[in-house]
C-alpha cells in the first residue's frame, strides 16, 4: 500500500472513530416502545445522536458503537417520554403558587387555609381546587362563607374543573354585581332565596368577575411556564398539548422558542375566546425545526363541566330536574369558528362534555366539512365524556379524534351517577368503545383540574378504580383499556393527535430521543400499583432534564 493510501486510510479510520464518539448509548435497561404499527417492542439498549434515536436493540449494540458515550441504565425501565394530550400549562404554573384547595373536605377547612394564605398577601386572593362534592353537604357555598375569613380584599376561588368561581362579597362589590345583574348567555349566576347573587358564577358568568382581576405580567407568565415545565418533567412528561392559550401566552411561547428556552415540548391550541384570535390565526401555523413548539389548532368551548352542572345534556340532570346545563356557543357560532380555523389551516379542538354538546359539535363539524372541507385536519373533541351511543360511530366517520382524560372517570364516577341516569351513562367515558371502532384516543390529564401525573391516568384507564381499588371490578369496566392501549393513548396516539407521530411518541429511528427511566415495570406489576410509579430520570432530545 502506498504512503498516500496509508495516510488516507488512517484519516478515514480516524473520522469514523470521531463520528462514533458522537453517539450516546444507554444500556442495561428494560426498554419498551411502540412501533409505528402499534406493536409493543422491548429492548435493552438505546443509541442516540444529535438528540435523535439511532437504534434500539440488545447489548450487542455496545460492540457496534464501541466508541459511543455509555450510560448504565442500572436495570431500570425505560419508556418514551410521555405526552399529556390535554393540559393547561400556565394554569398549572400559576396554581403552584396560588391557594391550593384540591384535597379540602369542608368549607371550614377552606376558610382556615384561606386565613393562613392571606396573612402575607396583598390585593386579590386567588385559589383553585374546591369541590363541593367532597363536602358533607355537597351544596354550593356562598360569598358569606368566605366573608367570615377574608372580607377586606377580593377573593376568587376556582372550582376544581375551572368552570365555576366562588367569590367573596368584596369581589362582587368591586365588579358591581347585585340582584339586577344578569348572567350572560352560556353562563349562570347562582342566587340566594332572596334573589341576591350567592357568590357562585358558572362558565361565562365567571367573566363578570374575572374582567376585574389583575392580568398576570410578562414576568409572571414566564415564571409560570418555568414552574410548570419543571413540575411536568419531574413526572416524565416531555410534551403537552396546551388546551387554550391567550394572546400574551402566544407571544411568550414564540419568544421563548426563538430563544431556545422552552422547558419542554408544547403543542398549543389558540383560545377561541381571545379577542385577538384572528390576529393569531393570520400569523399562520407555527412549527419550529426542533419541535419544541407547534401552534396549529384552535380550542373552542361548547359547554361547561359536569360537576358544576354546566355540561349540556339532552335530558334533564337527574339531580336537578328542569336543568339541562349550558351550551356556551350555538351550533351556528361553532360552525363560524370552525370555518375561521380551517381558513387559516388550523384544526378545531372543541371542548364538549355533555351528550347534547357532543351531538351539537358533531353536527357542526359535519356541516362545516360539507361547506368548506377541513375533515383531514385531525380535528378533535376534547373530553367527549358523555356521548350517546348513536353518536360514537360519528367520531370515526367524521375523522374526529376523541381527546379524553382517563382520571376524570375515577374522579367523577360517584358524582356522575348522581348527575346522570342509566340511559345517559351508556356512553360515558367510553374509551374502549372508541378504540373498538378504530378511533385513536389521545389521553391527557386536564391538569390542573386533575393532578399532572400520567401514571394516575394509566392506572385509571386500566382499572377504572380509585386508589383504594374501588369499585372492586372497576366502574363500568367494559370500557377499561389494556396496558398497551393505555400506554399508546399517552404516547403514540397523543403524538398523532398533534400531527407529530413521525417525531414523537415512540423511540424509533429518526425520532427525538425523549425518554424516561422509572422505578417499576408498568407492564408486569400488579395493576393496583401502577399509580405509585416514580420517575427517576427524564431526557429530552438526548439531554437529561431531570434526575430524582
Amino acid at each position: 500500500m502506498t504512503l498516500y493510501k496509508l495516510i488516507a486510510a488512517s484519516l478515514l479510520l480516524g473520522s469514523s472513530f470521531s463520528a462514533l464518539a458522537e453517539f450516546e448509548l444507554i444500556h442495561n435497561v428494560k426498554g419498551y416502545t411502540l412501533t409505528r404499527q402499534g406493536d409493543l417492542k422491548t429492548f435493552s439498549t438505546l443509541v442516540f445522536k444529535d438528540g435523535k434515536v439511532v437504534r434500539t436493540g440488545d447489548e450487542g449494540l455496545l460492540k457496534s458503537y464501541s466508541q459511543a458515550k455509555k450510560i448504565d441504565g442500572k436495570q431500570h425501565v425505560l419508556l418514551p417520554g410521555l405526552i399529556d394530550a390535554h393540559g393547561h400549562v400556565i394554569g398549572l404554573g400559576q396554581n403552584l403558587v396560588q391557594l391550593e384547595l384540591r384535597n379540602t373536605r369542608s368549607k371550614a377547612e377552606i376558610g382556615e387555609q384561606l386565613s393562613r394564605f392571606a396573612q402575607d398577601k396583598s390585593g386579590w386572593i386567588i385559589g383553585r381546587g374546591w369541590n363541593q362534592e367532597n363536602w358533607p353537604t355537597k351544596q354550593f357555598p356562598t360569598a358569606a362563607d368566605l366573608d367570615k375569613y377574608v372580607s377586606d380584599r377580593p377573593v376568587i376561588l376556582s372550582r376544581v374543573d375551572g368552570h365555576a368561581v366562588w367569590v367573596n362579597s368584596k369581589a362582587m362589590a368591586l365588579a358591581g354585581i347585585n340582584s339586577n345583574t344578569k348572567a350572560p348567555a352560556g353562563g349562570e349566576i347562582l342566587r340566594l332565596a332572596n334573589g341576591e347573587p350567592s357568590g357562585i358564577f358558572i362558565d361565562k358568568a365567571e367573566e363578570l368577575i374575572r374582567v376585574h382581576q389583575p392580568k398576570p405580567s410578562k414576568e409572571q407568565l414566564n415564571a409560570a411556564l418555568d414552574a410548570a415545565g419543571k413540575h411536568l418533567l419531574a413526572l416524565g412528561i416531555t410534551s403537552v398539548h396546551d388546551a387554550g392559550i391567550d394572546y400574551p401566552t402566544w407571544q411568550i411561547y414564540k419568544e421563548r422558542d426563538a430563544a431556545h428556552t422552552m422547558p419542554m415540548r408544547i403543542f398549543a391550541m389558540l383560545s377561541a375566546a381571545d379577542p385577538k384570535l384572528e390576529t393569531m390565526l393570520q400569523a399562520g401555523v407555527y412549527k419550529d425545526q426542533q419541535d419544541f413548539l407547534s401552534i396549529r389548532s384552535v380550542k373552542i368551548y361548547a359547554d361547561g363541566a359536569l360537576g358544576s352542572r354546566g355540561a349540556a345534556l339532552i335530558d334533564d340532570y337527574a339531580d336537578r330536574p328542569g336543568h339541562k346545563g349550558l351550551m356556551l356557543e350555538s351550533q351556528e357560532k361553532l360552525e363560524q369558528l370552525f370555518e375561521l380555523s380551517f381558513k387559516y389551516g388550523f384544526s378545531a379542538n372543541t371542548h364538549a362534555i355533555g351528550d347534547m354538546a357532543n351531538h351539537t359539535v358533531l353536527d357542526a363539524y359535519e356541516n362545516t366539512f360539507k361547506k368548506t372541507g377541513g375533515k383531514l385536519l385531525r380535528n378533535r373533541i376534547e373530553h367527549a365524556q358523555i356521548v350517546t351511543p348513536a353518536d360514537i360511530p360519528r367520531f370515526k366517520s367524521l375523522g374526529i379524534i376523541p381527546s379524553m382524560q382517563p382520571v376524570h372517570a375515577t374522579s367523577d364516577m360517584h358524582m356522575a351517577e348522581q348527575r346522570l341516569n342509566a340511559m345517559q351513562l351508556q356512553g360515558a367515558y367510553a374509551w374502549q368503545s372508541f378504540l373498538n371502532q378504530g378511533s385513536k384516543v389521545a389521553a391527557g390529564s386536564d391538569f390542573p383540574v386533575e393532578l399532572a401525573n400520567i401514571f394516575d391516568g394509566l392506572y385509571a384507564a386500566i382499572t377504572r378504580m380509585d386508589h383504594n381499588q374501588q369499585p372492586e371490578l372497576g366502574w363500568r369496566n367494559n370500557e377499561a383499556l389494556s396496558r398497551k392501549d393505555a400506554f399508546k393513548a399517552f404516547s403514540l396516539d397523543a403524538a398523532y393527535a398533534a400531527h407529530q407521530e413521525f417525531k414523537l411518541g415512540s423511540l424509533e429511528q429518526g425520532k427525538w430521543a425523549d425518554f424516561i427511566l422509572i422505578d417499576q415495570d408498568i407492564f408486569t406489576i400488579d395493576a393496583a400499583d401502577i399509580y405509585k410509579t416514580q420517575v427517576l430520570e427524564t431526557w429530552l432530545a438526548g439531554e437529561q432534564k431531570y434526575k430524582r
